[in-house]
Parts: C-alpha cells; structure tokens; sequence
C-alpha cells in the first residue's frame, strides 16, 4: 500500500510556479507526498493521509542536483590539495598532484560512504558520481538512498610530467576499448537496477585523454541510451594549448568540429573559453560557440578557487541562456557551501555583485541541474515532482533573523540547518544525522586508505618527493619549545 504523507504548516515552502517558471516562496503551507511523488503544495491539504509530520519552524526546499563530484577519491586529499598546484603548469593540481594521490581501487568504497553523507546532509539528494567503474559501486549507491547517476569515467591514456613543467601523455588503446566496454555495462547495469533511483551518464574523462573516434562512439552510445555524456574540458590552462597545438583548435572548437558540443554534452568545467583573462586567444569566439550550441556546463567553484581560477562567471554564463548545474567536485562534499561561492567568486571575478546572484546558484543547483539530468520532476517542489527535499530549521541560531530564509541558509547557517533530508519519498537524515551510513565505520576505512596512499607517494613522484615535501603543512614540528626562563 501506498502510503500518503502529508508535512503540515510549513513556515515557508520553496515551490515551483511551472506557470512563471520560477521557485517561489508559499508560506504557511502543506508539502504532501504519495509514495515517492509529490501531489500536494500549498496552504490547507483536506484530502486523506495516512501520516502527518508538524512543519511548524520548518522550510521545505527542493533536492540539490550535484551534477559533478568524485567521492570515490576527493575525501582522501584532505589536508593535501587545498592550496597546493604545479607553479609552472597552469597553478593546476592535476599533473603532479592527483596521480600521486588519489586512492587504491579497493579504498573507494569508504571514500564514497562518507561523501555521500557529506552530501545528504547538505540537501543534496540526487549525485552524478564520476568514479571509475568498480564491482559493487551500483548496488552501494543504491543502498545509501542517494538518487545516483553513474559516469564511469573511461579514458585511452593518460598524463603525466617528467619534470614539473611539461605534461606528457601515454596511449593505451586496448586499455581505452577495455574500459569502454566495463562502463558501458556498469551503465545498463544502473539503468535497470530495480531500486529506480539509479540512472547513467557517459562519461569520456578528459578532452586530451580520448581521442575522436573514441568521443564520437561514446556521444553514439549516449544518444542510443537516450542520457547525457560528460567529460572535463576548459579546465586548464595546459589543456586550451595542448588542444590548440594538437589540433590548431580550442577545446570548444574541436568538441564542435568532431560533432559532440551540442544538447547531449555537458562540459565539466567550461572555465577556459579563449577570452578568458588566463587564457587572452582572441582569435575565435568560443563563448558563442558554446551558447550557440545547447551544450551544458557543470560548475565546480571549490577546487578551482583554491588556486586561484574562476568561471566567468555563472550570471554570464545562465543570463545567455547556457545551462548550468553545480558540482562539488571535490572535497568537502557540501552543496550549501558550493551555491555560497559560486556566488562570491563570480562577483569578485567580475567586479560586479548582479553576476553571481543567489538565484543564479540556487537555481543552477535546482532545476539546472535537473535540465542536465533530464529530469524535469526533480529540482523543484510540484504536483508530479519527486519526493526529493530538505526541512530547514528556522530556529536554528545561524538562521535568525529569517527575514530572507534561503540568503539565511546560504550565506550564513549552510548544512548546519538542514535537519531533515528525504529522497524519494524516504527520510534519509534525521535531525542531521545520516540513517543510512555507518559514517565512522566509513571515516575508519578512509582514514587508512589515505594513510597507505601515502606511504608510497614518493614511488609515483617524478622527483621522488614525499607527501610532506609536495603539500608541506601549515606549520613545522618540533619536539620542545626553547625555554623563555629558568625553571626553578
């Protein structure tokens, strides 16, 4: 039996107007759930229920959609990344950094539990998880409760630099038609998987690490499953002119030239478009190109602002009507604290506080993230959407005065509010605890895969250098303090 829900007198819900388009704010409100959808929003529900939960000091918001994030390696660079990169390529953390690292295989699992509840407890309840493909990863997301998109990233080589200012790349073919052929079943496998929450994304990794065929089978594979393909591009300096001097074309221009920028892209990162000021190559119009395409871009602001780089800028991206989502990316996994400085670097960046609007983020983070996905019944609160919401607690300190309740939950409380998450019609954190992850368990196994990680960062190093000596920490040890007088 299906059972009815029904969560009463809500101070505030942010509600979908499909006639405007818009979210709005309806107050004193009921949000009334069937099973997983959602039939009723709007002040006086009279019909029948079979529960009713008080809303009173409550706002119900919408599901974030995270359109971009890596849980199964980005928790173990914790204390690592944060503000470290290759001075002479690009500021970057890719090169040098992240292949020595990032996690064993066998440690992802732990890695992944404890995103996931990072992410839930931050309202996210839908993720488009870009990992490799690996036994049991299908069957965890779904036991998490999550709403999960699988990208199986799958690549024919990869990069590496000999001496920290080249980057060089080494080619597998038969390694990329492996890989191919593993994510491609683990994306049939997640498409018929029986909990329904569990769907997929094609995902070829980097620009520079396939080549065309191999983009333009997986845009053939993307088509014929009827979902979006994903790949990092524009995220990096090095990348835009190893582009540029492999095929005299920009990133933008060459996904054009091979037929992939188009409706069933979405680009993860879209930063270095050719009049961006670390760029300065006026010699196309890529920003065009990409409006002019239908492609979607999946915004990431953490891991780019820590050294030093920036979308310009979200208000112009969503103002020319390209699509944008947000992602985390990176570690910690928390959607609130990506809407916050998806807003702040767009302003700084610009110098211009309309360019990165509360809006723009809460929206890319809502319904964009749901265009991406396709899914026009997530990312919003209707009649007909998904069960998929947050209760905020109103009477939380930091969210007082809840003059404006969401700029309340942005700028000031962030996860710290949101006490109740639900996904698919189940409550999956509970007075901000995670029901459905043994999160020390997860932390415990974490903690060790880092810990052997990096005991042998020294074998993979072009220079032989230790964690410590790449990512030095904030402060140096020493056994005592010099005494400053006598002890008597």
């Amino acid at each position: 039996m299906t059972r009815t829900t029904r969560i009463a007198g809500l101070d505030h819900v942010v509600a979908w107007d499909e006639a405007e388009q818009r979210h709005v704010y309806l107050d004193d409100s009921d949000l009334v759930f069937r099973g997983n959808e959602v039939i009723h929003v709007g002040p006086a529900y009279t019909g029948p229920v079979d529960a009713t939960i008080e809303g009173a000091g409550f706002m119900a918001i919408p599901g974030f959609v995270n359109v971009h994030s890596h849980p199964f390696s980005e928790p173990a660079n914790k204390g690592l990344t944060e503000e470290y990169g290759s001075d002479k390529l690009g500021q970057s953390s890719l090169y040098e950094y992240l292949p020595v690292f990032g996690l064993d295989p066998e440690d992802a699992g732990p890695s992944t539990m404890v995103a996931m509840s990072e992410l839930l407890k931050s309202g996210v309840t839908t993720i488009s998880d870009l990992s490799m493909s690996r036994d049991g990863w299908v069957d965890d997301l779904a036991a998490i409760g999550i709403r999960a998109v699988v990208c199986p990233m799958m690549r024919q080589g990869h990069w590496y630099t000999k001496n920290g200012h080249t980057v060089e790349y080494a080619w597998d073919e038969k390694a990329g038609e492996k890989a191919f052929a593993a994510a491609m079943k683990t994306i049939d496998e997640a498409m018929k998987h029986p909990s329904g929450r569990i769907s997929a994304m094609v995902g070829p990794s980097q620009i520079d690490t396939c080549g065309e065929g191999y983009f333009k089978e997986a845009h053939q594979e993307a088509r014929r499953r009827n979902i979006p393909m994903q790949t990092h591009a524009c995220q990096a300096v090095v990348e835009f002119y190893e582009m540029v001097h492999r095929h005299g074309k920009t990133p933008i221009e060459w996904l054009d030239s091979i037929g992939v920028l188009g409706p069933d892209l979405v680009i993860g990162h879209g930063i270095f478009l050719n009049d961006h000021p670390q760029i300065h190559y006026p010699h196309t119009n890529d920003f065009e190109r990409l409006r002019d395409s239908g492609a979607a871009v999946a915004h990431c602001p953490t891991v780019f602002a820590r050294r030093g780089m920036v979308l310009n800028s979200i208000g112009r991206y969503m103002n020319a009507g390209i699509t944008v989502g947000i992602g985390t990316d990176t570690f910690p996994h928390n959607m609130v604290d990506e809407i916050r400085l998806a807003c702040y670097v767009a302003r700084v960046f610009t110098s211009n506080y309309k360019m990165g609007t509360t809006r723009h983020a809460f929206e890319a983070a809502t319904i964009g993230g749901a265009r991406i996905l396709r899914r026009p019944d997530l990312g919003r609160l209707a009649p007909g959407s998904k069960a998929d919401f947050s209760l905020v607690d109103l009477d939380h300190p930091y969210m007082q005065p809840a003059h404006e309740p969401v700029r309340s939950l942005i700028y000031s409380a962030s996860e710290r509010a949101i006490r109740h998450v639900y996904v698919d019609g189940v409550q999956v954190v509970k007075d901000g605890k995670v029901l459905t992850v043994d999160v020390e368990a997860a932390t415990a196994g974490l903690i060790e895969g880092q810990r052997k990680r990096l005991a042998t960062v020294s074998k993979r190093d072009w220079a032989g250098r230790t964690a410590e000596q790449l990512a030095p920490p904030v402060y140096g040890k020493k056994d005592r303090l010099p005494q400053s007088r006598p002890v008597t």
